[in-house]
């Protein structure tokens, strides 16, 4: 699988500040890869010097197989935390320069940003001006502009920002889509629960560190805490090898003795004749890993 971002021991100071220090990682083609952090951890330094618009103190920053070029930009889409279309200008018009500006020609850059309006339902403020649409209409006009071009590599800061949970599952989607079509997305967002659902990889940043890297499957289980979860109709009775048990609205949580498989807990229900409607191996969610991980870092 080939590298589409490569970076090593990347490193940047604004004055006696260190916003980035040392931070290595790579993030491989058709992958959804999660930056994450607090405020203040180096995510939107580190995107900035991905994309030359800030410059490294120390450290390489590889892009689509080499250092970033002109023509390397091209291939380049950027959502950024801060809404920066033109607000004087009609949505189309300004879809339209944008795509010019990434080399589409002026019928194309239209027609596929007709066809993207209609697919976040704002084909109807075609000809509104920006600041007439809504904060959600807006985000959704950005991230528009940000894939407009058919980029190969997509970065996303704060994507969800100011969308209805009904937008938010639309631009989920499309962004899965992205994912399968073969496209490279980095997305940073402080919404955890979307990270989950679709991030393959993630790092973790605080304090302009790597403190957690990986893949996320595997992250969660090294800090689960050998336990599972299971729905059962009737009583659940004692089961061996348990150290406690807790309920968990219509579910239970049995945390395990050392030595003590889940297979073992599933066996016994079923010898014993216990209905289980569900049963699964307990992970942490991501947040109770992130802010753990942060707290412990203070």
């Amino acid at each position: 699988m080939d590298k589409i971002v490569e970076v090593e021991n990347l490193v940047k100071h604004y004055g006696e500040i260190t916003a980035v220090s040392g931070i290595s990682f790579e993030v491989y083609e058709g992958e959804i890869f999660g930056l994450l952090g607090p405020n203040g951890a180096g995510k939107t330094t580190t995107i900035r010097m991905l994309l030359d618009i800030i410059k490294p103190d120390r450290g390489t920053i590889s892009i689509l197989g080499e250092p970033l070029t002109e023509r390397a930009k091209e291939r380049i889409g950027y959502l950024p935390e801060e809404r920066g279309l033109y607000r004087n200008v009609r949505l189309l018009d300004c879809l339209v320069y944008l795509g010019e500006l990434k080399g589409m020609g002026r019928a194309r850059a239209s027609e596929r940003a007709m066809a993207l309006l209609e697919r976040v339902e704002l084909a109807d403020q075609a000809r509104s001006k920006i600041k007439e649409l809504s904060k959600g209409m807006q985000q959704k006009a950005q991230f528009v502009a940000t894939i407009l071009h058919d980029p190969e590599l997509v970065i996303l800061d704060e994507p969800f920002q100011g969308l209805d949970p009904i937008n938010v599952e639309l631009v989920k989607e499309m962004i899965l889509e992205m994912g399968e079509e073969g496209k490279t997305v980095v997305l940073s967002t402080h919404q955890m629960n979307l990270v989950e659902e679709l991030c393959n990889r993630i790092l973790l940043i605080n304090q302009g560190r790597s403190v957690l890297y990986g893949p996320l499957a595997e992250i969660k289980a090294r800090y689960a805490q050998h336990s599972v979860i299971l729905s059962c109709e009737g009583p659940l009775g004692e089961i061996t090898g348990a150290r406690r048990v807790e309920r968990r609205g219509l579910d239970y949580e049995v945390f395990l003795e050392d030595g003590v498989s889940p297979q073992d807990v599933l066996r016994q229900l079923v010898e014993r004749g216990v209905p289980v409607t569900r049963f699964k191996v307990a992970t942490p969610p991501l947040e109770e890993i992130f802010i753990a991980v942060v707290e412990g870092e203070r």
